[in-house]
Parts: structure tokens; C-alpha cells; sequence
């Protein structure tokens, strides 16, 4: 059955806030396991398989390819199967290609591997964000937390992997490839990550239709004049580039500087707490403008945080980075949807959602490769970021141009 997305019946502040963090498992199933968990294994499979930066960066460049193509098609799967199968059915599935990256090594069959759970993480981070942006209107009162959870929910995911990844690489570090038993791990995390997100999805509030609303099958509205949203669309393609840097070579950085497992443990636990609190720290600002300020802002805070650990390696400023970096960067996507939550009508939002969705992965697929590739020539890794800083400011300055618009009708 086609998803609808009618207005949506109001339900009690207990059941939402459950609900959101419920669907926060697809935010931590797509991005903090499946993407972000990569940072902590790039320096030993790295080193152990003899990858250049450029190629170690192409294993994410892959995962983005593969998020664009799933992205690309959503609408139309949601159109077929309905958002909450979608979510469930790419969280089974990004579960069974991580578990797949343990029982290769040849470069090619890793790409491979990391394009297939960038198509089902799409799936996940789409449906589940439309989801999302459903229970925020449900609960319009505290609707740009209740966005803010779901996004920040990448950052269970990412305080999962810190504490999880580095004991496994420890208990598995007499065996060859030990770093196959990480992901192993990983695919056991984010399948019972998949059980919540299964329940989310059966306790989601029902979309009747009404007269004032009437049902309209998800993409199925007049197509978004994309063109209107053209300054914020322009200054998160640059967010991608700039961000997935910090997160692909941050770690790499630090053990380049000399940063040990346990001090590499604290900074990426800590990014993942800080990110989970962002849904608050920023509710506010998503609640109150409805033009590109939010993404502006945060997007030249992020800038700050990637230049921190280039401009001193000392165990505070990095520490200061990530925690900074952690609190403002998931909540940079969570003003995209809440920009359209605020300036189109519910039955546009997934036309709006997956606009930003694609390119949010175009701008993953130029990120890694690019600053891989600068890491590699004279400067290292602190030349690769302090290209990553610049995007993140362009971006800033980009989408500070962006104007709220007049909200459509149906």
C-alpha cells in the first residue's frame, strides 16, 4: 500500500518521545555503525592491507556512491512498499552487507561491500527521517527536538562503535585480519538495532485522511520547485564534502599524533554523547527560523571543530573538537528537514526530504576521495583537513542566502 501523509493524529508527549527514540536506531544503523564505524577501522586495515589515503578514502566514497543510488530510488520504493517496511527491510539489510566486509580483504569485494550498505542505509536514513518528520508533526509542540532525536540518534550508534570496535581489535589482535571480527560485531549491533526500529514502526500513530488533508500517496503531489531551496541545497553538498573528512581521517590524525586506543576510545565516545544531546542543544533554533540560518550557523561551527586538531595535537583541543564537532553536525541534516517540514506541505515532504538526501550524498562521494588525496601529498592528514574546514565555511556562507519560503498548499 502506497504511504500516506496526511496530517497526523495527535498523540500523548511520552509514547512520541519513545517513538523518536525508537526510530533514532535508523539515524545509528545508517550513519553511526554503517558509515562512521569505518573511521575506527581504517588505521588498522589500513595497515594491514597497505592502502594508500586515497583508496582508504574510496571505501567511503563507495558507501556515499551507493547512498546516492538509494536515495534516487526511495521515493518510488516508498511509493510501492510504504516507509516503515522500507526502513525495516534496508536495516535487515545493511546489517547482512556490514557482516559481508568481514570475509573479504581484496580491495575491489570492500568497495563492493561498502557501496551495497550505502543503497540500504539510504533506505534506512530516508524512510526513517519521513517518519521522523511525521511524529514531529504529531507532537508540533516540540517538533524540532523530537527531529532532533532522530538525527542524533547517529551518535548511539557512534558511542556504540567507540566502546565496541576497539575491544574487539583488542581481543582479535593474535589473529590475521582481526579486524574482520569488528564488523562482525558491528552487524550484531545494528540487527538489534533493526528489532527496535521493527517495533517503531508498528507503533507509529495512524495517517487518516480529512477533510482538510486529504490522503496523497507519498510523490505523488506536484513535484518541489527544487530551484527555490537552490542556496541550501548548495551549502549542504558542501557539508558533505566537509564533514565526511573530519569523520573518515579524524582518527587517523590522532594516532599520526600519537593519541592511544584508550585516548581514541574517550574522543570518539565522547563525539557520540555530544551528538545524542545535540537533539536538544539545537531544538530551538530548528524550531524558531525557517530559513537557511540554522545551516549556516552550525555549518561554520563545524568548520572551528575540523581545524582544532590540525592547528594543535594536544589531547584537550582534540578532545574540545570532537565533543564540539559531535554536538553541531548531525543537527546541520536535521535543519534540512525541518527546513521543509517548515516551508512545503506534508505531502511533499518526501520530495523535499530525498532532494537533500541526494545531494548530501553527492557531496559524500567528492569528500573522502578528495581529502584522501590531498592527505596523501606534502601536509598529510592536516592538509586534507583544513580542506574539509574551507568547505564547511563556503557552505556557511552559502546558506546563510537561503530565505524561508511562503508554505505551499496541497
Amino acid at each position: 500500500m502506497p504511504t500516506t501523509l496526511a496530517s497526523p493524529t495527535p498523540i500523548s508527549a511520552q509514547p512520541t518521545l519513545r517513538l523518536a527514540f525508537a526510530l533514532s536506531m535508523g539515524a545509528a544503523v545508517s550513519l553511526g555503525i554503517t558509515r562512521f564505524a569505518y573511521a575506527l577501522l581504517l588505521p588498522p586495515m589500513r595497515a594491514d592491507l597497505g592502502w594508500s589515503y586515497a583508496l582508504a578514502g574510496g571505501m567511503n566514497t563507495a558507501n556515499a556512491v551507493g547512498y546516492l543510488v538509494g536515495a534516487l530510488g526511495t521515493p518510488a520504493l516508498m511509493r510501492r512498499f510504504g516507509a516503515t517496511r522500507l526502513l525495516v527491510f534496508g536495516a535487515v539489510l545493511a546489517s547482512v552487507f556490514m557482516a559481508g566486509s568481514g570475509f573479504v580483504t581484496d580491495a575491489s569485494a570492500l568497495l563492493l561491500q561498502r557501496l551495497l550498505a550505502g543503497v540500504a542505509s539510504a533506505w534506512v536514513f530516508v524512510a526513517g527521517g519521513l517518519l521522523a518528520a511525521r511524529l514531529s508533526e504529531a507532537g508540533s509542540a516540540r517538533g524540532g527536538l523530537l527531529l532532533g532525536i532522530y538525527y542524533g540518534g547517529t551518535g548511539f550508534g557512534i558511542l556504540l562503535s567507540a566502546l565496541l570496535v576497539p575491544q574487539v581489535l583488542r581481543a582479535a589482535a593474535g589473529v590475521p585480519h582481526g579486524w574482520t571480527w569488528a564488523w562482525w560485531a558491528l552487524a550484531v549491533a545494528s540487527a538489534a538495532a533493526t528489532c527496535l526500529l521493527a517495533w517503531a514502526g508498528r507503533a507509529m500513530p495512524e495517517q487518516p485522511a480529512t477533510p482538510a488533508a486529504p490522503v496523497a500517496a507519498t510523490g505523488s503531489a506536484p513535484p518541489v520547485a527544487l530551484h527555490r531551496f537552490g542556496w541550501a541545497l548548495a551549502g549542504y553538498a558542501l557539508f558533505g564534502m566537509g564533514y565526511i573528512g573530519y569523520m573518515t581521517f579524524v582518527i587517523a590524525l590522532l594516532r599520526e599524533q600519537g593519541a592511544s586506543a584508550g585516548f581514541v576510545t574517550l574522543f570518539y565516545a565522547l563525539l557520540g554523547i555530544a551528538c545524542v544531546a545535540s537533539s536538544r542543544l539545537w531544538a530551538g533554533l530548528l524550531d524558531r527560523y525557517r530559513g537557511g540560518q540554522p545551516q549556516a550557523l552550525l555549518n561554520g561551527l563545524l568548520g572551528v571543530a575540523t581545524l582544532l586538531p590540525v592547528l594543535s595535537s594536544s589531547a584537550p583541543v582534540a578532545l574540545i573538537s570532537g565533543v564540539l564537532f559531535g554536538a553541531v553536525f548531525l543537527s546541520v541534516v536535521a535543519s534540512t528537514t525541518a527546513l521543509v517540514r517548515h516551508n512545503l506541505p506534508p505531502s511533499r515532504w518526501a520530495q523535499g526530504i530525498s532532494a537533500f538526501t541526494i545531494i548530501f550524498a553527492l557531496g559524500q562521494i567528492v569528500g573522502p576521495t578528495v581529502t584522501g588525496w590531498i592527505s596523501d601529498g606534502p601536509g598529510g592528514l592536516a592538509r586534507g583537513l583544513v580542506a574539509s574546514a574551507t568547505a564547511l565555511w563556503l557552505g556557511a556562507v552559502l546558506a546563510s542566502r537561503q530565505h524561508s519560503l511562503q508554505r505551499e498548499t496541497s
